[in-house]
C-alpha cells in the first residue's frame, strides 16, 4: 500500500515537494529520493500547452497526467486542483476524480475568474464563505480521509496580509488539512503566517524562482515554521534553460556528438525507465499462453 502525506507529516521531517508535469519527471524524482510530488497545474500548462498559468488547462488534463503519474510512481502526490474548476458541485466533482486518479493531496484556491498564477498581479478572489463552502465540499466528497484537503488564499496580494490570515484561519476552522498562504514577500510575513497558524495546522510554503517570496531553503522554513515547502515550477525552468542549450548546440553542430557527457544515452534511459523489467514481465505472461 502506498504512502500517504499523513503517513509522512506524522514523522515531523520537512517534505520537500519538487513540482512534476508528467509521469517522467515523477519517477525521477522517486528515484532520486524525494518522498512525494506536487503536480504543478502551471508546469502542465508550460509544458502540455507551451502557455502562461492562466486557467487555460482544463480538469480532464489535469487527471489524465496524474492517473500516468500515479500509475507509475509509488511516493504521494499532491495535485493543483486551481480553484475546483467551477462552484462547489465542480469542487466535489474535482475531488471524487483526483481522488480515484490517485491523489493523496487536492489543493484548491480562493481565486475567481480568470484565475492566475499565484505570483503574477490582477488576480480575483471569491468571498471568504463561499470559499469555505467549498472546503466543506471537498472534504464531503472525498472517500478516505487520508486524502489531504489543502486550502490555499491568494489575497496578500488583493487584500494585504492581515486578511489573509483571518481568510486562512476560517479555511482551517473548515477543516482544511494543510494551509498554504501563497505569495508573502517578506520572511517576517512568513513568521507572521507562522505565528499566527501553524499551532492550529501545517503549513505549505511555495519557492517560486523569481516570484514575489524569498527563495529559501527547507532547513530555513522549517526553522521558521513551514511543514512542507512546494518548488512547483523549478523543474519546467531547469528543463528550459537546458534545452533551449540542447537545440541551439545541434543546430550548430548538426550532431549531438560533442553533448553527449550533457545527456544520458539510449541505454541509461532504458535502464531509468525499466525498459529490461517491462519486456521480462510481458515474456512471463506470454509463456502462460500455451500452446495454440
Amino acid at each position: 500500500m502506498k504512502k500517504t502525506f499523513k503517513d509522512k507529516m506524522n514523522n515531523h521531517k520537512m517534505l520537500i515537494l519538487p513540482g512534476v508535469y508528467d509521469a517522467l519527471s515523477a519517477l525521477l524524482a522517486q528515484q532520486t529520493g524525494f518522498e512525494g510530488v506536487y503536480l504543478s497545474g502551471a508546469s502542465i500548462s508550460y509544458t502540455r500547452l507551451g502557455r502562461s498559468d492562466v486557467g487555460l488547462v482544463s480538469v480532464s488534463e489535469v487527471a489524465n497526467t496524474l492517473e500516468m503519474i500515479c500509475d507509475r510512481v509509488d511516493i504521494p502526490v499532491m495535485v493543483d486542483a486551481d480553484n475546483g474548476y467551477g462552484n462547489a458541485l465542480n469542487v466535489q466533482r474535482t475531488v471524487r476524480q483526483f481522488e480515484r486518479a490517485g491523489a493523496s493531496a487536492i489543493q484548491l484556491e480562493d481565486q475567481s475568474y480568470p484565475k492566475r498564477c499565484g505570483h503574477l498581479n490582477g488576480k480575483i478572489l471569491i468571498k471568504t464563505s463561499e470559499m469555505v463552502g467549498k472546503i466543506n465540499a471537498a472534504l464531503d466528497a472525498r472517500k478516505s480521509e487520508e486524502t489531504l484537503i489543502v486550502a490555499r488564499t491568494d489575497a496578500i496580494s488583493v487584500e494585504g496580509l492581515s486578511e489573509a490570515i483571518e481568510r486562512a484561519q476560517r479555511y482551517c476552522d473548515a477543516g482544511a488539512d494543510i494551509i498554504f498562504v501563497e505569495a508573502p514577500s517578506s520572511i517576517d510575513d512568513m513568521s507572521l503566517i507562522v505565528e499566527s497558524l501553524a499551532p492550529r495546522v501545517p503549513l505549505l510554503a511555495n519557492m517560486v524562482e523569481g516570484g514575489q517570496t524569498p527563495l529559501l531553503t527547507a532547513d530555513k522554513l522549517k526553522k521558521i515554521g513551514y511543514k512542507l515547502v512546494i518548488f512547483p515550477g523549478g523543474l519546467v525552468r531547469a528543463q528550459t534553460y537546458l534545452t533551449q542549450r540542447y537545440l541551439a548546440q545541434l543546430l550548430r553542430d548538426g550532431s549531438t556528438i560533442n553533448m553527449l557527457d550533457k545527456m544520458v544515452d539510449f541505454q541509461k534511459l532504458n535502464e531509468i525507465i525499466g525498459t529490461e523489467e517491462l519486456l521480462t514481465l510481458g515474456a512471463r505472461y506470454d509463456t502462460l499462453k500455451g500452446d495454440e
